[in-house]
């Protein structure tokens, strides 16, 4: 499932941030920032998919 997650958060990164937080404040940021543009959203989610929670 993880290399599922990692795929699917490159090709879009919102719904990578959707299946790690759920509908929360992060993946509200993600949407956000992946419409400013895909670089910070994808780095955004490999933030949310490299920490430990």
């Amino acid at each position: 499932m993880e290399l599922i997650r990692i795929i699917i958060s490159v090709l879009i990164p919102p719904i990578g941030a959707f299946l790690k937080v759920g509908l929360s404040l992060q993946f509200f940021i993600n949407l956000l920032l992946t419409i400013c543009g895909y670089f910070p959203g994808l780095v955004h989610v490999i933030w949310l998919l490299a920490r430990k929670k």
